[in-house]
């Protein structure tokens, strides 16, 4: 496979993040959380639950991104959701993004954002600590769940349509209907060479959750895949796993008509429509048992 250069990788974040739209978002407070780096903070949008309980029990959502396209603000709809419907407190995190910041720029920011809300037991109730993700940061939220943070440390994971084997050429995955939009291979190769530094191994358990052991992850888990998606194939075989641990509760929905962040897009009284309020209200069931 050939390596892009730093340039043509430069290009092809520029091109991407030239496409995105305006994700506005209406957080209840911003934050600056230090990271490990001197002088460096990490941005996350706060939205709270009108339960007001103290400590609140929090979730941490990490937005997609491809691993390169700014879209820190897009989940607002779906922190929301949560925050009205649970006694959850939301953090929305952002982090550093290729290929100017590759792994481990990202799970970096993910650590030291999680470790942040552990240290804040007066704030956040450390029995109730939940994270999800969409896409890349449903990477990172089964990274964090199964490499970094020590089992019991998260009551769920959630994640919203992730890669889970950045190791498998794109090119070999293939969507449960072909019918639909899935991302080109050329484009999730280039969107993993942004990412992955060339002399790290993409099978790291930080970069492929797949390859973890299954009993690290949470008891409970939700896993939501998109069927027109060419990484529903992979994410659907980690839940299976994940179920296979006995005393696991995992709930897994392919959502049928629905290419890879459908949920970003949907029209009033499409299928698309309804399958995003049916994957957000299995977010919040989740939350609840």
């Amino acid at each position: 496979m050939q390596t892009l250069s730093s340039l043509e990788l430069k290009s092809i974040r520029g091109n991407y993040r030239l496409k995105v739209g305006d994700f506005p978002s209406h957080p209840d407070d911003v934050l600056q959380i230090p990271s490990r780096d001197s002088g460096r903070t990490i941005k996350a949008h706060v939205y709270r639950s009108k339960a007001n309980k103290k400590p609140s029990p929090v979730l941490i959502n990490f937005h997609s991104s491809g691993f390169i396209i700014p879209l820190h603000g897009s989940d607002d709809e779906y922190c929301r959701y949560i925050a009205e419907r649970t006694d959850y407190t939301v953090i929305d995190v952002s982090y550093r993004l290729a290929p100017e910041n590759p792994f481990p720029a990202a799970p970096h920011d993910m650590e030291d954002s999680i470790k942040w809300v552990l240290n804040r037991p007066q704030e956040f109730d450390p029995s109730h600590v939940a994270i999800s993700g969409f896409s890349a940061g449903g990477n990172l939220a089964l990274v964090a769940c199964a490499t970094v943070f020590p089992k019991g440390t998260f009551r769920c994971v959630i994640a919203f349509y992730p890669p889970v084997d950045l190791a498998k050429d794109p090119g070999l995955k293939a969507a449960p209907d072909p019918s639909g939009k899935p991302i080109p291979p050329f484009v999730a190769r280039s969107f993993n060479q942004c990412y992955i530094p060339a002399d790290v191994d993409p099978k790291d358990h930080r970069i492929s959750p797949c390859f973890a052991a299954p009993e690290n992850f949470p008891n409970k888990a939700l896993i939501i895949t998109c069927a027109y998606d060419s990484l529903a194939p992979e994410a659907e075989a980690l839940a299976r796993k994940i179920q296979a641990v006995p005393g696991n509760h995992v709930v897994h929905r392919r959502m049928e008509k629905c290419d890879h962040a459908w949920n970003l897009t949907t029209k009033e009284g499409t299928p698309q429509e309804q399958a995003k309020k049916d994957a957000y209200a299995l977010a919040a069931d989740i939350l609840h048992l």
